[in-house]
């Protein structure tokens, strides 16, 4: 990875994490236009798809889940939905960018931190204690896994705000860290295969306000393996394309892979997005469409397919195995008996996430970015309608309805989008978009793609019908305060000058930038306005540093964010992955003021220690508490010379607390007000 990591930390991130994808060719070569190349607002698909103008306006803008565009006014949005927002309750003063060099997590004056829960940490009565010199398949699956990602924490109705359950995935493994060099590597295998997943588990307090601990025992508490059985829903359930030699009903698939971001529905459900799902399968002669998802003829380095030869498609037992990840999965934390659903009327990418929001017209609305350099951000409408109170029937709203795929168009002189970021005359990056339709009523509006061929080759199809190619959109947030929808494009270091573009305007972009959108109508609409509201970097060393008006010299560098979160006054969260090779400084969580006279003003919350990731912000500043997962501490070490021991130090550098290992354990940690 040498010379391929400018937007990252570390080659090793780049490994273990998505298969070094910046090192191979970009999976996206189809030859639909970059952003800049749609710039008429009477832009007409007709040659592509070989219709009338008005099928093809139909084909691409149509939708009968969608409710109609509401002109003007507020977007259609819900009342509680358009109250002004309070000032909020987290009160502190910013921290400055922390050295990567730094092993401990920084946090501002009068916070302190401590985990929630860490990597091995046993959930159950009979679970084995944490022992990462002798650690087992059967031990880790008793124990919270590794490299934790999203996270939510609920309240358990009834506890008064004393007992919560805590969801967070599991994305992928460190084994360099985690594993004695002299373990047997068929145990390191399966070990590792153990620390994938997801963990459900209960917490306690003492109160309001306090901080949380887990409870060991719990009956809430719950692992999901790679022997879990996940249910297909959808139009692509039983599909030809989802069968395999274990499962012939192509409806029913074992486990989850490399997890990243995630979201909770509003009735009280998690979504997790399988991502970088293709760095598990073993294939010798890829095939088009596996070659769009990523995978290549290199033997996979965390050998899977020698301890299950389902991740060798090479062998029977493997056909058809990978396209039963990258889907958005559905977890129900509050029942530890109940199964998970993976929805593919949702597609199938390189989901980092998804967020669903509740549209005026009743529709629930989820929102995904594709985290893959030039790849798309998408939206589903639910054909049915939300019903409040009604769990069982709002879960069946991701099941059935329309699948839509982004196209944006600028307004700036095109002369001047010329791969430098710096703003044009008109003052903004903006424009106008809209929401492309890939299926309707559960059928295709793809040519020459069938329904089920459209949501397992998703990207394809976003292909066909001309999506606009963006920088890695990871994180999509919708604000609970104006509805407006926040997207976080990390970086893309192989955009060229001539691709860039007014959504995407700064070629080798390595430090990212958020966009807002704002839709025509409620969120089923199918037009949107847009603008970046951050263009990230360090504004000492970069003209093209934007946020939003605000003084750029008055800010904390920010760079590659990653997660997106709001709290409860409005504020914009941002979680970053790779500052430590961009800004050269740790990860760290910002929050970003979106109102008011102090609009775009960032301020850096915390620090995360050395070669870690900010993962899955949760702000829960009406209780005083800020939660975050710390993910891959020390990565670039090994098992003989860790170059971190967080959580378990006491102070920098110090020596371990008795009965804790001398070796880095991500884990979810809580910052709040007062002493540890």
């Amino acid at each position: 990875m040498a010379g391929h990591t400018a937007g990252k930390r570390s080659a090793v991130t780049c490994a273990l994490k998505c298969d070094s994808a910046c090192a191979k060719g970009v999976c996206n070569t189809s030859s639909n236009s970059y952003f800049r190349d749609i710039v008429s607002a009477e832009y007409s698909r007709r040659s592509l798809l070989g219709v009338g103008s008005a099928g093809a306006l139909a084909l691409m803008f149509g939708g009968s889940g969608a409710a109609p565009a509401v002109a003007g006014g507020t977007g259609g949005l819900a009342p509680a939905v358009k109250a002004q927002a309070n000032k909020s309750k987290l009160k502190f003063a910013g921290i400055d960018g922390v050295p990567n060099t730094v092993d401990d997590v920084v946090v501002p004056k009068g916070y302190n931190w401590q985990p929630v829960i860490r990597w091995g940490d046993p959930l159950f009565d009979d679970s084995a204690e944490f022992d990462p010199r002798n650690q087992t398949p059967e031990s880790q699956a008793g124990q919270f896994g590794y490299n934790c990602d999203y996270v939510d924490i609920l309240e358990i109705p009834g506890s008064k705000g004393k007992r919560a359950v805590l969801f967070s995935n599991h994305e992928y493994t460190n084994e360099n860290l985690m594993f004695p060099p002299d373990m047997d590597i068929s145990q390191v295998r399966r070990t590792a295969m153990a620390a994938h997943g997801l963990s459900v588990v209960e917490l306690e307090r003492k109160g309001t306000g306090q901080p949380w601990k887990y409870v060991r025992g719990a009956k809430l508490n719950r692992r999901f393996l790679m022997d879990t059985k996940y249910e297909l829903t959808g139009p692509a359930a039983g599909s030809p394309l989802l069968k395999t030699q274990a499962d012939p009903s192509g409806r029913i698939v074992l486990g989850t892979q490399n997890n990243c971001a995630g979201g909770t529905t509003p009735w009280g459900t998690i979504l997790s997005g399988e991502e970088n799902f293709n760095q598990y399968f073993k294939v010798t002669n890829p095939s088009g469409e596996q070659r769009r998802y990523g995978l290549t003829s290199r033997n996979p380095s965390r050998g899977w397919h020698l301890e299950e030869t389902r991740f060798d498609l090479d062998l029977p037992e493997g056909r058809n195995e990978d396209n039963r990840f990258g889907w958005i999965v559905e977890v129900d934390p509050f029942d530890p008996d109940s199964t998970p659903r993976k929805h593919t009327a949702l597609g199938r990418f390189k989901h980092e996430g998804a967020n669903v929001t509740i549209a005026a017209s009743g529709h629930a609305v989820a929102y995904s970015g594709d985290d893959e350099r030039f790849d798309y951000l998408y939206k589903f409408v639910s054909k049915g309608r939300y019903i409040e109170g009604d769990k069982k029937h709002n879960m069946t709203l991701l099941t059935e309805g329309d699948l839509y795929v982004a196209s944006f168009s600028g307004n700036s002189p095109q002369n001047q989008i010329d791969g430098s970021g710096v703003l044009p005359s008109d003052g903004a990056f903006d424009g106008t978009g809209r929401w492309i339709q890939l299926t309707r009523d559960g059928k295709s509006l793809v040519p020459d793609m069938e329904i089920d061929q459209v949501l397992v080759y998703t990207r394809l199809a976003a292909d066909k019908m001309g999506a606009t190619k963006m920088d890695r959109p990871e994180d999509v947030e919708v604000s609970p305060h104006t509805g407006k929808v926040y997207v976080a494009c990390t970086n893309n270091t192989a955009r060229s000058a001539a691709q860039a573009d007014e959504a995407n305007p700064r070629a080798n972009n390595r430090h990212g930038h958020v966009v807002e959108l704002t839709e025509n109508g409620d969120q089923a609409a199918t037009e949107f306005t847009w603008k970046l509201v951050l263009v990230a970097g360090d504004p000492a060393a970069d003209e093209s540093v934007y946020f939003s008006g605000y003084p750029a010299d008055q800010v904390q560098p920010v760079s590659c964010p990653d997660n997106l979160a709001f709290d409860s006054a409005g504020n914009l969260w941002i979680s970053t992955d790779g500052q430590p090779g961009t800004i050269q400084r740790n990860d760290a969580l910002y929050r970003v003021t979106m109102e008011g006279p102090e609009y775009g003003r960032v301020e850096q919350f915390m620090a995360v220690p050395i070669d870690a990731e900010t993962c899955g912000p949760l702000i829960h500043d009406e209780d005083g508490l800020v939660f975050v997962a710390v993910q891959h501490p020390g990565e670039d070490g090994s098992w003989d010379a860790p170059r971190s021991l967080f959580p378990d130090y006491v102070t920098p550098g110090s020596t371990p607390r008795k009965g804790d290992a001398a070796l880095p354990r991500p884990s979810v940690i809580q910052m709040y007000r007062g002493r540890r």
